[in-house]
């Protein structure tokens, strides 16, 4: 391909704009357009999570998860120093309360250490509290370079490189369609047709339906789940010094109750997790019928949700009572009451799911030798995001035949 190359990106959120700033520095000849329909960037999952940069304790050896992870990490360090934003490594503790989770965190540890995750161990029950005076536990796994960021300040500092590069950013501008025909790729949006070279689209919360009316299977499909959070009482943050957080269960779908210090010095206590009214209902009782018919007549959501009563009944618990939720955080710290808390905000998890009912827990890119879709960029999405940038254009480069 020779002249300019004009690229694409669907999708305003912390890993359209990362890609959006890593076309514009993998390719010298490139003309780059963000389309975002809302009218500021990282206003959906970007703008709603908990800031935390995760280190890799979780993930497969080798896989791609763990690997985008570690390296994400380095890219975020670094670009918070260099544009002076917060990122504060306050730690994180994964407790244990009985053998049963013990050996599961020794599992967790083991895999910790084959990622690289630096200066992570174990601990007992006595060093536990030198590490969070408050938290209880048999023992946990401690990992001192957790860190917490703001990853809103990160995807405008992101999307100020797209614009010194001379790339165009277009807020308040939905896309309605994607076509490849084979030579370009054709946009819609409310302000007409455009033609690109490469599109890549990051849609999120979205990413299935603009995947499918592209010409993708339908499959995985995005169920939207909400997570409501308690915030503790300002005088009351001092029981919760960084991140603490339940060892995880094989038996839930989800991670369950947490305790979070933000990088406003904020302590967030949560999530739970349930069947959202829509794709974008931040707003409790807030519903899209379009959004619920979809999920109501969706298979793979039933499968799924026989397979899950015991947690469907744990989190609908949390949800209708502040005591019961507040109960699953006493697990940890003991010290924290009902009244130390007040209602905080809420987020919305694209979770990919396939027919079968089973949640898709690992990154999904589709598409052509053209058009890149996306499909699922779970958690550690925000983390990664810069990595995944970095994977993704290197794939638009090859499949696309751009240099």
């Amino acid at each position: 391909m020779s002249g300019r190359v004009r690229a694409a990106v669907v999708g305003g959120g912390i890993i359209g704009v990362a890609v959006a700033r890593e076309l514009t520095r993998s390719l010298d000849n490139v003309d780059v357009t963000v389309f975002e329909k809302e009218i500021g960037l990282g206003g959906h999952q970007t703008g709603h999570n908990s800031g935390v940069v995760h280190a890799g304790l979780y993930y497969e050896p080798g896989s791609l998860k763990a690997r985008l992870c570690r390296r994400g990490v380095d890219l975020l360090r670094q670009f918070a120093a260099e544009k002076n934003l917060g990122y504060e490594e306050c730690g994180k503790v994964v407790v244990a309360h009985n053998a049963r989770e013990l050996d599961r965190l020794k599992a967790i540890h083991a895999r910790a250490i084959a990622n690289g995750v630096p200066n992570v161990r174990m601990v007992g029950a006595d060093e536990l509290t030198m590490i969070e005076p408050h938290a209880r536990g048999l023992a946990a796994l401690h990992s001192p370079r957790t860190a917490i960021v703001d990853y809103r300040a990160i995807t405008n500092a992101l999307a100020q490189d797209v614009r010194a590069a001379s790339g165009n950013i277009l807020l308040g501008l939905a896309v309605t369609g994607v076509e490849d025909h084979g030579r370009e790729v054709r946009i819609r949006s409310s302000r007409g047709t455009e033609a690109f070279d490469v599109v890549i689209t990051c849609a999120g919360l979205q990413s299935d339906r603009l995947a499918h009316a592209a010409g993708d299977p339908a499959d995985p499909r995005i169920v939207p789940f909400f997570g409501d959070y308690f915030l503790l009482r300002p005088e009351k943050r001092s029981l919760v010094k960084g991140l603490i957080y339940p060892v995880p269960d094989p038996k839930y779908p989800f991670l369950g109750v947490h305790l979070t210090k933000r990088i406003d010095g904020a302590i967030l206590v949560g999530p739970n997790a349930f069947l959202a009214g829509g794709r974008e209902a931040y707003r409790r009782a807030q519903f899209s019928p379009v959004d619920l018919r979809a999920v109501l007549g969706f298979p793979g959501f039933w499968r799924f949700a026989a397979g899950n009563l015991p947690a469907a009944a744990r989190e609908a618990r949390t949800m209708m009572n502040t005591r019961a939720f507040v109960k699953e955080a006493q697990k940890y710290v003991p010290d924290i009451l009902p009244r130390d808390v007040t209602r905080g905000p809420r987020g919305i998890r694209a979770q990919a799911m396939t027919s079968d009912g089973s949640l898709v827990d690992d990154f999904v890119i589709t598409g052509t030798s053209r058009v890149l879709h996306v499909r699922n960029a779970p958690s550690p999405g925000a983390t990664s995001s810069m990595a995944i940038a970095e994977h993704i254009v290197a794939e638009a480069m090859g499949r696309a035949r751009l240099s």
